[in-house]
């Protein structure tokens, strides 16, 4: 492990996969969520289903800013649920009611997983400034407040608001930026090694890469010397 705690003095947090699925991408969780609802189409459907809607809430703006995160969920599920309906492989009529059934599941798994997060969330804050640095859709302000984490967070970095995606590194310095200190007093917290680890190592932040089930299996086959596998890991690191 490769943190000097002694040069810490502020912590930057991803949150999608970090704070709300304890490691895990979003694309399982959701599957878990179509298998318990009994939607009946296979892994590469779902994939190719979840890809899309991902492309089409980039290029249209379905998402506002007042949306909750269980808003959001009904919004990107019910686009999935359509386009496998253009392809034949689920039914319009199943659309309402197994896409408010997914949806749910989901939203409660993350409200207990962010539950789950907030006593570290807690405990840092009251030694560290925290700064959230997010991909997400203009809605994570309210996301936050419905969940009840945004108090421990100094300030919001958002990608639809910032104009600047990860893995770009930019996102991060505006992270750094509002910290008001040094990279290398930066410890940034993420679940994507691609999108979080790598860009924030580029600027000389210290990093804590939350491994767990990802896109690929090649992506669960990487490593990094600063891995751990559950958030609370992060407080025994630090305090």
């Amino acid at each position: 492990m490769n943190i000097d705690k002694s040069k810490i003095k502020g912590i930057i947090f991803d949150y999608g996969g970090t704070l709300d699925t304890g490691g895990r991408h979003w694309s399982e969780v959701l599957w878990d969520g179509y298998r318990q609802a009994g939607v009946d189409v296979d892994k590469a459907e779902f994939r190719e289903a979840y890809v899309y809607a991902e492309r089409e809430l980039a290029r249209t703006r379905h998402i506002l800013p007042a949306h909750d995160f269980h808003d959001m969920l009904d919004i990107k599920v019910r686009i999935e649920l359509e386009w496998l309906v253009q392809q034949g492989l689920f039914s319009p009529d199943e659309v309402e009611t197994k896409g408010k059934e997914i949806a749910r599941i989901c939203y409660d798994f993350a409200k207990k997983t962010v539950h789950a997060s907030e006593p570290v969330l807690q405990v840092l804050s009251e030694k560290y400034p925290l700064v959230l640095v997010s991909n997400f859709y203009g809605n994570i302000e309210t996301v936050l407040e419905d969940f009840g984490i945004r108090k421990y967070f100094k300030d919001i970095i958002e990608s639809a608001v910032l104009g600047i995606r990860k893995p770009d590194p930019r996102i991060f310095e505006h992270g750094v930026k509002s910290l008001g200190i040094l990279p290398e007093q930066t410890l940034v917290i993420g679940d994507s090694l691609r999108k979080d680890i790598e860009p924030a190592e580029s600027l000389g932040c210290q990093v804590l890469w939350i491994k767990g089930e990802g896109w690929t299996k090649e992506e669960d086959a990487q490593t990094h010397p600063n891995t751990i596998y559950a958030l609370e890991e992060a407080k025994a690191i630090l305090l």
